[in-house]
């Protein structure tokens, strides 16, 4: 198959690497192509810029729109996720009734609920925030294209070399906030790009597929559990004023539809992702675990 992947980033090069081994021919799209995974035909682009999008490749079978924000501000939402989805199904207009499938990578930041409730593709996608508000654009103007679109909303992505939550629990910065439990909900990158992989080569495929592992959980347990991986003590418990990086949301994702259409989970759990993420931070910073 010839894939295009716009927005060849952490999620998008997982992929495209994973597809290459696979034997497709797949085109990293970025503005800076370099360091594209070997084998992945690389493409100076920028999604927000017609003019670079002139040149696509031709006679592709599947796009898959993986770009990020680049920044939480409300102009970067926009830019990538509505502007950026616009300008890039212009450029591919010509071939639009050859294309077989178009996958997008959302996020689960589009549901509004904070009381701890399970949610599922059916429960109502209301966030009153800009991010939420640009990203339903974006998966409204993909599914009213004409092509068959599949979008998968992701949790919050953890993977190699991100190391935000290890290092704060390291350098005693984490908090626990006091009270009911706060519940979150995040999946591997590597299962981000094989269920990507998965959807594109599913014979018969949905619109909308929810992208968590299978243990929605308290934040707090995960940062007792990777400081007692590491010999630190547990990060205190504080109020919520207190608490340095307050939940953005309280909600359990329940990830059954991609379960059930036949995917596997690399990583279900926290503790199953987080193994090799410690043992390469650990290496990184063998002396501040032995102060520990």
């Amino acid at each position: 198959m010839r894939v295009l992947i716009a927005g060849c980033g952490y999620v998008g090069s997982a992929l495209a690497q994973e597809l290459v081994q696979a034997g497709h021919t797949v085109w990293g799209l970025r503005r800076d192509p370099q360091g594209l995974p070997e084998g992945v035909l690389p493409m100076a682009a920028d999604l927000t810029r017609p003019e670079t999008l002139q040149d696509l490749p031709a006679a592709l079978d599947i796009v898959v729109y993986a770009a990020s924000s680049g920044g939480r501000k409300e102009e970067n939402y926009r830019a990538a996720y509505v502007d950026g989805v616009r300008c890039l199904l212009e450029a591919l207009e010509p071939q639009k009734t050859s294309l077989k499938r178009v996958l997008f990578t959302s996020s689960t930041s589009v549901y509004a609920q904070q009381d701890g409730s399970w949610i599922d593709e059916d429960s109502p996608a209301e966030a009153s925030g800009f991010t939420g508000a640009f990203l339903r654009e974006g998966e409204q103007i993909l599914w009213s294209w004409g092509v068959p679109a599949v979008v998968l909303r992701l949790a919050g992505i953890y993977g190699p070399g991100r190391f935000r939550l290890i290092e704060q629990v390291a350098r005693g910065e984490a908090r626990c906030p006091a009270g009911e439990a706060r519940y979150s909900n995040r999946i591997h990158r590597d299962d981000c790009a094989g269920a990507l992989h998965h959807l594109m080569m599913l014979p018969d495929v949905q619109p909308l597929y929810l992208g968590v592992d299978a243990a929605p959980v308290e934040l707090c347990e995960v940062q007792r559990w990777l400081a007692e991986q590491m010999g630190f003590p547990h990060p205190p418990v504080v109020s919520d004023d207190e608490a340095p990086h307050p939940l953005r949301g309280n909600k359990r994702c329940r990830g059954a539809r991609l379960l059930e259409s036949g995917y596997t989970l690399r990583y279900p759990s926290y503790q199953d992702g987080y193994k090799g993420i410690l043992q390469e931070w650990m290496q990184k910073n063998a002396a501040s675990v032995e102060r520990g």
